[in-house]
């Protein structure tokens, strides 16, 4: 699995942030490297390491990234073991369109998308002819839909589910405006918008507490969204993505999850 040292990829936005013990490139026979986005997937992955890695004989060295597609590429191309940050609809949508080879192994949270505004504290008073942002990536766009759909705020085509696009809304009675942008960007643009519909780690990332500050929040129950650890295809049995993938439903991280993000980031029940 590791035939190569690990290198940040060029022209990419991986933040190489010496979690690990520095001492050069060179890599252990136990080392796992794994990329994740700050938060929370870089927060966990963090206190693993901190606090559960060694026991187990992991050597785990984190990566850290500001966007949704270059900790894919980098683990299709084998500067990463592993990575943390996204739902199987995605990594099943990047497969198809970047014909990569990645499977999840484990399910470990759910971020759960909300609904953010400044001037507005009930989604059900947008006002007619608002400006709502979605994210732009074929999956999360879908699934930004979805979440206003289930409060009739839109309708969407039957059975579209989580591939809508603002084509396939069918009813839109407060004539609202739904704007694509960048995942990162919409947390940047709620001064400009009316409202945004955000991803966890990114309103995370920007001080948003779901929990508290979101006006519309996804529920839990049935969610197809967990986030996964993922791998590139025939190494899901490596000895050491399996330790990871145990320490990751651990009874310390569930624990470690409920007591920092109280609700905001909600674990997969260890299993």
């Amino acid at each position: 699995m590791r035939t190569s040292a690990i290198a940040a990829a060029a022209g990419t936005l991986a933040l190489a942030l010496g979690l690990t013990a520095c001492g050069g490139d060179a890599r252990s026979d136990d080392e796992l490297v794994v990329g994740a986005t700050p938060t929370p997937a870089g927060e966990v992955l963090t206190y693993i390491q901190q606090n559960l890695a060694k026991k187990a004989g992991l050597d785990l060295r984190i990566t850290e990234f500001t966007d949704y597609v270059t900790p894919n590429t980098a683990l299709q191309e084998g500067s990463l073991d592993a990575n943390l940050y996204q739902h199987t609809p995605y990594l099943e949508d990047f497969n198809e369109s970047k014909k990569t080879d990645l499977v999840p192994v484990t399910e470990v949270y759910l971020p759960p998308m909300g609904v953010y505004a400044k001037e507005i504290k009930d989604v059900a008073k947008l006002p007619e002819g608002a400006t709502v942002g979605v994210p732009n990536d074929t999956t999360n766009e879908g699934r930004a839909l979805q979440l206003l759909a289930s409060q009739g705020i839109i309708g969407l085509k039957k059975g579209v589910g989580g591939t809508a696009t603002p084509e396939d809304i069918t009813s839109n009675p407060k004539k609202l405006t739904v704007k694509p942008l960048e995942p990162a960007q919409l947390p940047r643009s709620l001064d400009d918008l009316d409202a945004a519909v955000i991803n966890n780690n990114y309103a995370l990332d920007a001080r948003l507490s779901p929990k508290k500050d979101a006006i519309l929040l996804e529920s839990s129950k049935g969610n197809p969204y967990n986030n996964v650890l993922a791998v590139k295809k025939g190494d899901q049995d490596d000895p050491q993505v399996q330790k990871l993938a145990k320490l990751l439903r651990s009874p310390e991280v569930k624990k470690f999850i409920e007591d920092k993000y109280k609700g905001s980031v909600l674990p997969v029940e260890a299993g």
